[in-house]
């Protein structure tokens, strides 16, 4: 069989995105959260497109790809995560420039869209830099809150109405800000029936319990599995290209470091539960976090593009610098099915420098317990979430 044409690049993205998405995940502590970590990778990997020399090289150990590379790599697997689109999956990403963007840099991100900064110095800019613009230029503005609510806007309808605004305010220094929106709604393909949900008891992560509106149904044994001390339920949504759903419960002891990772873990330390069906009850709930991500980003190997005197020379001429990263995102689960949407923010600044047979097994995710929501081959992690607290009605 002929191989995907994107699947050398989704399997680069896939083990970079699980490699550093599970010191990420760490960082959140043990509190309640989502992320996203392919918006944050299509983020980074659109700023790494524009990387040159040490810059570059740096985002190429985080990103997996630089320079032409990393514009090929963000273009084929949004593309291929686009893919779900039948299934309800959707994915965009928008640059807004107050600087001149190089045109070969545009070229290589067919799908993004470019447009200019509202409030930007017009009368600076060459005429080169209104060709490169689209649907998203806009008239002269006053600044940053011109840009803030155009942008806005934008995000507000690349989600679907389920985030409303950038993760990240703006104050005006900003040169460029990219954005990147992920967004998905999916039906279970066998919905968990609305008169078994009820009241059960949940422990959060202090010891102390409480009941907790959960769902109830009865699924095969095979779609349940032991990553070492973690147990996985993968529950199918769908439509073609739809998504996988995981849900990890670990013992008591286990943070979602160890958790979350075990749901994206491959195949080979999978151990069956050998059980006919599994007899599973899990809570119906909400996460929703705003994260400031630029915090995070030496954990995650970023230092040099943070600093000014970063080479972003394959971008603009302009010195420019990663001044700010940052994510919105919300998960949703209900007996319906699923709903998730994230936006990634990530600004730059100009430098200032240089079985056992017939038995039935019962999963209760009665203590904290984490999400993975990954694309339809079951390698790229799109969104991951902790449940700490209890749910609540």
């Amino acid at each position: 069989m002929t191989p995907h044409p994107t699947d050398d690049h989704l399997g680069r993205a896939a083990d970079a995105v699980r490699e550093w998405g599970g010191r990420w995940v760490e960082r959140f502590g043990a509190r309640d959260f989502v992320c996203a970590p392919a918006g944050l990778w299509l983020g980074l990997g659109v700023v790494a497109a524009g990387a040159r020399g040490r810059t570059a090289a740096e985002l190429r150990e985080v990103v997996g790809a630089g320079g032409e590379a990393a514009a090929e790599a963000v273009t084929e697997v949004g593309r291929r995560i686009g893919e779900g689109a039948a299934a309800g999956v959707a994915v965009a990403t928008a640059v807004w420039s107050g600087v001149p963007v190089r045109g070969a840099f545009r070229r290589g991100l067919p799908d993004v869209r470019f447009g200019v900064l509202p409030g930007a110095a017009y009368f600076a800019l060459p005429d080169a830099a209104f060709g490169a613009t689209d649907d998203l230029s806009f008239e002269p503005g006053s600044g940053a809150a011109d840009a803030q609510g155009e942008i806005d806007t934008w995000v507000r309808g690349a989600t679907g109405g389920r985030i409303t605004r950038l993760p990240l305010e703006l104050d005006g220094s900003e040169q460029l800000v990219l954005v990147n929106a992920l967004a998905l709604k999916a039906s279970w393909a066998s919905a968990f029936p609305r008169h078994l949900t009820r009241d059960a008891p949940f422990t959060d992560g202090d010891g102390v319990t409480r009941p907790v509106p959960t769902m109830h149904r009865r699924v095969p044994g095979a779609w349940a599995w032991r990553t070492g001390r973690v147990t996985v339920v993968e529950l199918p949504c769908a439509g073609e290209g739809a998504p996988r759903v995981r849900f990890a419960l670990g013992p008591r002891d286990a943070g979602p470091g160890e958790v979350i990772t075990a749901a994206w873990a491959g195949g080979g330390g999978r151990a069956p539960f050998g059980a006919r069906a599994v007899d599973l009850a899990l809570p119906r709930f909400s996460l929703r976090t705003r994260t400031d991500v630029t915090r995070d980003l030496p954990a995650l190997g970023v230092t040099r593009a943070v600093r000014p005197g970063a080479d972003f020379s394959g971008l603009s001429a302009a010195e420019l610098f990663v001044s700010g990263v940052g994510q919105g995102a919300l998960l949703e689960i209900a007996e319906e099915g699923v709903e998730a949407a994230a936006v990634t923010q990530v600004t730059m600044a100009r430098s200032a420098a240089p079985p056992r047979p017939g038995a039935v097994e019962r999963i209760a995710f009665d203590r904290p317990f984490g999400v993975v929501v990954l694309d339809a081959t079951g390698r790229l992690p799109l969104f991951a979430g902790w449940r700490r607290t209890a749910p609540v009605a």
